[in-house]
């Protein structure tokens, strides 16, 4: 324990758990749902994830060909290789050449509106400076990266053709894929990527995970150099990070301020309006020049084919009027359809529903700049308070799994260090604290919305918990969108924010704790300095030369983020949504994918 917080903290565990062996993750799929009673089909064969397909995790220099779903080995080296042949090389190697040889993805049928309904208002598309993950339900299916995760989060390359790392380790050279162009027409070159880096590094949320770098440069329109201040092993895993991806736009919209470009990308989809709280619709990009580096979609990566002739995504915010659309057929596919209606609808002809596990940590955050959550001692007997198997019943209606960890089971860096301080349930510890901290009463504003059920119900049930401990707590509800900018932009006028990681936690890793760690920290300390005992930790994370040292790193932030009460995960929730029948080739992602999807004829 660290001397300078050991008057109010129960001693500190040992860390199997920064030591587990890597382990597979479960398919992505399940019948039902924890005490749901609702019946789900499997997949129909022949969609993309019912393939045989050869799970790689393979980058220049720094290459596994054990298959790592549960994310991510040590990157050994493997010496200087395109990315595209040490890819090939390994999957020949781990499956064999009938995955190589799949056919290549193409629209068993074309044309439609295909219409879904989304769970969230959205403010924008600008998505270097957006973190909702109903923008980027919407903007990845419009723009691409350098570098992306496939199904399994593993970095495959995306708009780069290949990717070779020098000998030390400094300098990443990507090559451009020929012949992509914007939706404007434009052809790609280096300097558009150059301009989106420029401009990520400036107003990009994440734009942390470039500190590493000392610059990068265009040396012909078709090569893009990234020259590195140190050795970082994850390099690539955070430059494929889309929590808040690196998007690649024209070297003029990347000119243009936060939140005001025209969102052209090189994607399938090219959009074509946004109606502020009613939808925006996308139409498909004649000009669009699919990726062949994997023969069908994976992850966000892979051959990508625009099936319908448009897309409209509705804003559907309220539950009961989502789910009487899919009913109606009004909408092809729901988001997140809610465990009290999975019964009906799985017994609703015309519907299917489909349940993506382990989707997202209900999670939240408090607020170091106000008090009375500027205090250590308050903010422990918060959590002491909390019974999280009565706010993860609430905000999942029983479809959930307690997890103390930042991290989901199965992944590589899963831990349960600091796991005493999670559902203590302990309203007398609480009071205990309060006591010591000098509490008097101030107001515990909590900020949440009614757009997302899971983090409205979570407030409600805290609230109570915390005012059965002796806490002044209440509710400030605001729409979505308004909730997440405040919580982003504001330190005064709230202490608990509700949220879900789902792309957080799923991609694994440093990606998992980034938001606690300088200078994104969205727990706001004053003057926006982070924890440094998390702080060094987390550089640990990053910069580790061993898969052991990174683990031993992880399992230090994450019980420094517990002891400190940096953020509070309440539980693991999965998510359901339900699509009409004629809809082929859908697939649950942890962010809504339309390419590759098409109506039955």
């Amino acid at each position: 324990m660290r001397s300078s917080r050991a008057s109010t903290t129960p001693a500190r565990p040992s860390w199997p758990g920064g030591n587990s062996p890597m382990s597979t993750r479960s398919t992505a799929f399940s019948r039902g749902g924890r005490r749901s009673g609702a019946r789900f089909h499997k997949q129909r064969p022949g969609s993309p994830i019912a393939r045989p397909r050869c799970t790689v995790q393979i980058l220049p220099r720094y290459a596994s060909v054990k298959p790592d779903p549960g994310r991510f080995m040590m990157l050994l080296p493997t010496g200087k290789l395109p990315l595209s042949l040490a890819a090939f090389t390994a999957c020949a190697l781990l499956c064999g050449t009938s995955a190589l040889a799949q056919d290549a993805f193409n629209c068993p049928a074309t044309g439609g509106d295909l219409i879904v309904g989304m769970e969230a208002s959205m403010s924008s598309l600008d998505q270097h400076t957006n973190t909702s993950s109903a923008t980027r339900n919407v903007a990845m299916n419009i723009f691409e990266t350098l570098v992306i995760r496939d199904e399994e989060m593993n970095p495959v390359a995306d708009l780069a053709d290949t990717i070779s790392v020098s000998d030390d380790g400094l300098t990443y050279t990507f090559t451009l894929r020929e012949g992509v162009s914007f939706h404007n027409g434009k052809p790609l070159t280096s300097a558009d990527v150059l301009a989106s880096f420029d401009r990520y590094r400036d107003v990009g949320i994440n734009r942390a995970s470039l500190d590493v770098v000392e610059g990068w440069e265009a040396p012909d329109d078709m090569t893009f150099v990234i020259t590195l201040v140190r050795v970082q092993p994850t390099f690539l895993e955070s430059l494929s990070s889309y929590t808040v991806p690196i998007v690649i736009m024209p070297a003029e919209e990347a000119a243009k301020p936060a939140g005001q470009i025209d969102p052209i990308g090189t994607g399938p989809f090219e959009f074509v309006e946004f109606v502020p709280d009613s939808h925006v619709r996308l139409a498909r990009y004649d000009g669009y020049v699919p990726n062949e580096t994997l023969p069908e979609l994976s992850g966000f990566a892979g051959r990508k084919q625009a099936c319908v002739d448009t897309v409209t995504f509705r804003m559907l915010t309220e539950p009961g009027a989502r789910m009487a659309a899919l009913e109606t057929g009004e909408i092809h596919i729901a988001e997140n359809v809610p465990t009290v209606s999975q019964e009906r609808l799985a017994n609703t002809e015309g519907v299917e529903l489909l349940r993506l596990q382990n989707f997202a940590l209900n999670i939240g955050y408090p607020n170091w700049s106000a008090p009375p959550t500027d205090n250590r001692l308050v903010r422990q007997a918060m959590l002491a308070a909390l019974d999280m198997e009565e706010i993860m019943e609430a905000a999942t209606d029983g479809a959930y799994e307690l997890n103390a960890s930042f991290q989901f089971p199965g992944q590589g860096y899963y831990s349960t260090a600091g796991e005493e301080f999670y559902n203590q349930a302990d309203p007398d510890r609480a009071r205990e604290l309060l006591a010591e901290a000098g509490y008097n009463n101030e107001p515990i504003v909590l900020l949440t919305n009614q757009q997302f059920p899971s983090m409205y119900n979570s407030a409600l049930v805290m609230a109570a918990q915390l005012q059965a401990a002796g806490m002044n707590a209440e509710l400030r509800v605001l729409d979505w969108p308004t909730a997440l900018a405040t919580s982003e932009q504001e330190t005064q006028g709230w202490n608990f924010f509700y949220t879900f990681w789902a792309t957080v936690t799923a991609q694994g890793g440093p990606t998992s704790l980034r938001n606690l760690a300088d200078p994104n920290n969205v727990y706001k300390p004053v003057d926006n300095v982070g924890d440094p005992d998390f702080n060094a930790a987390f550089d640990a994370i990053e910069a580790g030369e061993t898969i052991e040292e990174r683990r031993e790193a992880f399992a230090r932030a994450q019980e420094i983020a517990f002891e400190e009460v940096m953020a509070i995960p309440f539980g693991i929730m999965s998510n359901a949504q339900g699509i009409r029948t004629e809809v082929e080739g859908f697939v649950p992602f942890y962010n809504t994918r339309v390419s590759n999807v098409w109506f039955a004829q």
